[in-house]
């Protein structure tokens, strides 16, 4: 499921090596990405640079996740955010959505992650995403 190598992910994990891994695993699909261990870090990264995307575990040091992902939607609305967490349970995917978060994939599902992935760049980003089109891909 190869995408342009263009597309441009921010990760955040409070795990160095989860970012390592998953680094990893999307550039086997062209996808290039950025790690973040901190919200202050990746705050920091949208401000300089540009995303196609941002992922986002719930578990984050200092300030989770939900907190990040509403923080990231005032600050760049029409830029998809997903999250890939171990946070699995149903409360956890609907407070992501209600923070901002377009779609929510539960680790380690890589499989749902990439097809995420390509729905969002697939529809690009120049509008913002329509609330009704949320989803949860697993």
């Amino acid at each position: 499921m190869a995408l342009t190598p263009s597309l441009q992910v921010l990760y955040v994990d409070g795990n160095a090596d989860c970012c390592a891994m998953l680094s990893t695993l999307l550039k086997f699909s062209k996808i290039e990405t950025q790690s973040a261990t901190t919200a202050a870090q990746a705050l920091s990264m949208i401000e300089a640079e540009r995303f196609d995307l941002y992922l986002l575990e719930a578990w984050l040091p200092e300030l989770d996740g939900y907190e990040l992902c509403r923080r990231m939607r005032a600050s760049k609305p029409q830029t998809p955010i997903l999250f890939f967490s171990a946070a699995a349970y149903e409360t956890d995917k609907n407070r992501a959505i209600e923070a901002g978060a377009d779609a929510y994939v539960a680790k380690p599902d890589i499989d749902a992650l990439l097809r995420s992935i390509k729905h969002f760049a697939s529809r690009g980003n120049a509008t913002e995403a329509d609330p009704t089109e949320r989803f949860t891909a697993n």
